[in-house]
């Protein structure tokens, strides 16, 4: 096999779906030696017949978190309009690391699964109670943090391109993800909202498109997947979602794949023999759309919107092994209403072939 193939078609393991709303729980991909290939983004390569990658990630997104006087704002406003509690909520942290397994089923047809473990930390909102006519009392809870195993992923990638002359690929990706993931996270004995669960009760269907080009030592790739939302946990339909990518990347140091004039790909196998190290830089845009939350018929309006990410990273890999890290820097953040913005996102992780 050409493991170009097989490092590329891996990085869509780990941007199956999502563990819930937040940017950071779309965690980067999982690489393996051979050309250049992107982290976050999703290659149009798939994995040879008989072929597969094994990964964990770990993504770390810090956020910008809201002062104590603005909950307690927040929790006024919705106490004059008759609300029981604030939809505007802090957050200091999001950790997401995802298990993420591909197959090749065919040469043109790669099966992936994911299943992630997801912490956030700092959940704090305003609260406002009235003891007597007029006086309202205005404080902050603190709920800590809520974990917990996520929602299991799985997606089908079908290569319908595959212009070995050119170097141009394109592919389809069709997937579900399943309510496998925890929702009953509590404080003191209240059930955390639907958004702060580390599942989301809620089956969901994946839809997208990948494209790849590839010439000599760069490889520049292209994504798209829409996630469609139903309700779950708590009568909460999370919202719909798109993450899209751009990227980059470059093979500066080791082997690198021949020509791909007269290359055929479906005649190559997994070469055990030790190739590297290793290098490979790359440049990414990673965004994420999403739709606005919906609990009992009702939107909140201080829920969904756009980031766009620039995300430098590396990659070294030795023989079947590879290990990556990506650095997000937001450039666009166009969230609704009042939320804690992310400010950095830190993507890392280690993958092997088999």
């Amino acid at each position: 096999m050409t493991r170009t193939n097989l490092l590329a078609s891996a990085a869509a393991v780990a941007l199956l779906g999502g563990a819930g709303a937040a940017f950071a729980d779309h965690p980067g991909g999982v690489g393996n030696t051979g050309g250049a290939g992107p982290i976050n983004t999703i290659s149009a390569s798939t994995l040879p017949q008989g072929s597969g990658v094994i990964g964990v990630t770990v993504v770390y997104t810090a956020r910008d978190a809201l002062s104590d006087d603005t909950l307690k704002e927040a929790a006024e406003h919705a106490f004059e309009e008759g609300h029981d509690h604030s939809t505007v909520h802090s957050l200091d942290s999001t950790t997401a690391v995802p298990l993420s397994l591909a197959y090749g089923v065919t040469d043109n047809l790669t099966l992936m699964l994911r299943l992630p473990y997801v912490n956030r930390r700092g959940i704090r909102e305003g609260h406002a109670e009235e003891h007597h006519p007029g006086d309202v009392e205005l404080e902050v809870e603190s709920h800590g943090s809520s974990s917990g195993i996520g929602d299991l992923s799985a997606l089908a990638q079908w290569r319908f391109l595959n212009n070995r002359s050119t170097g141009t690929e394109a592919a389809i990706l069709l997937g579900l993800k399943a309510p496998t993931g925890k929702t009953d996270e509590s404080d003191q004995g209240e059930k955390l909202d639907a958004e702060f669960q580390p599942g989301s009760g809620s089956w969901d269907g994946l839809f997208g498109v990948a494209l790849t080009q590839r010439v000599n030592a760069w490889s520049f790739d292209a994504s798209a997947l829409y996630t469609a939302v139903t309700e779950g946990t708590q009568s909460t339909d999370l919202g719909d979602r798109l993450t899209y990518g751009l990227a980059v990347s470059y093979r500066v140091m080791g082997m690198q794949e021949p020509s791909h004039a007269g290359h055929d790909h479906a005649n190559h196998r997994l070469d055990t023999h030790a190739q590297g190290p290793a290098l490979d830089l790359v440049l990414e845009l990673n965004g994420e759309w999403d739709d606005k939350e919906e609990s009992h018929g009702e939107k909140n309006d201080d829920s969904g919107g756009h980031v766009l990410m620039i995300a430098p990273g590396a990659r070294l890999s030795i023989d079947k092994w590879s290990g990556f890290v990506s650095v997000g820097i937001p450039i666009v953040n166009d969230l609704n209403g009042i939320r804690s913005e992310p400010e950095w996102r830190l993507t890392s992780g280690v993958s092997v072939g088999f």
